[in-house]
């Protein structure tokens, strides 16, 4: 089987992923409204009777901002951990509330959600691996660093939504306060368009097929430099730049490849 994939919106200003196949699907973050979630499912063909649970990264409110509505209106599970739920200050319905663990894969039909520890300035962040079959895309955004869990999934995936959230030099000259920037830059901040870009041209498979690049910020990075960026080392994988503003396309990620056993064992080898 295959994955269908794409960005309902992407930034500060509110998160939301749909990955999903041709019988159910998860959205990833719910950081815009339940009308605007509809709205831009609808324009893209898609139906909220297949969404089958959302899946919560952190608490911050552009991940969260949409998902008490959203949960209540189609009667969703929501999974979260329970740090991020007290945290967010979130008020969802005990029986739709479901505590996820890392390394814990859940099942929703023949979807496949795992979710690992990221670099975030969050009380319990998280990042996930959605399968299907063979199929893996991967949700790494929010983070400050990419530490050996991302490298490693990273390293599996046909397809994946990677931050870029700033290009250095606009972030120096910007307005923001220090100490603001200072936060964009640690290592439990945000990643640059230079730290994705390693991680793009180190670490891909060479079966990635579609690389969206996401949480851009809206004064410290401009969408053309970082398409044009990544183009440059695209080779076989198509580069698409996700909006604040609007959602992508419906992307299908059909899986070609996987992983070999030596660069199983190598990437293994690594994280443990």
């Amino acid at each position: 089987m295959s994955l269908f994939i794409a960005s309902l919106n992407s930034g500060s200003n509110g998160n939301c992923y749909y990955l999903g196949n041709e019988h159910e699907a998860v959205l990833i973050d719910a950081g815009i409204s339940c009308r605007e979630t509809e709205k831009r499912m609808a324009r893209l063909g898609l139906t909220m009777q297949k969404i089958k649970a959302i899946f919560i990264s952190h608490e911050h409110s552009d991940h969260i901002r949409g998902v008490e509505v959203l949960a209540k209106k189609y009667k969703l599970p929501v999974y979260i951990t329970l740090h991020t739920l007290r945290n967010g200050g979130l008020y969802l319905d005990e029986s739709q509330v479901v505590p996820f663990s890392a390394y814990q894969p859940v099942q929703i039909g023949d979807l496949v959600v795992s979710a690992f520890p990221k670099l975030h300035d969050a009380i319990e962040p998280h990042s996930f691996i959605i399968s299907c079959r063979d199929v893996k895309v991967g949700v790494f955004t929010d983070i400050g660093e990419a530490c050996e869990h991302v490298i490693f999934h990273f390293g599996q995936c046909h397809a994946a939504f990677l931050e870029a959230n700033y290009d250095d030099d606009m972030l120096n000259s910007g307005r923001y306060p220090y100490h603001l920037k200072a936060r964009i830059r640690g290592s439990k901040g945000h990643l640059s368009n230079k730290q994705a870009l390693d991680i793009f041209t180190g670490h891909k498979a060479p079966y990635l097929s579609h690389l969206l690049l996401s949480h851009l910020s809206k004064d410290n990075n401009d969408p053309a430099l970082v398409q044009q960026l990544f183009n440059a080392y695209a080779d076989e994988t198509r580069i698409v730049v996700a909006s604040r503003y609007e959602e992508t396309a419906v992307y299908h990620v059909n899986g070609t490849g996987q992983p070999s056993a030596q660069d199983a064992t190598r990437l293994q080898f690594t994280l443990f």
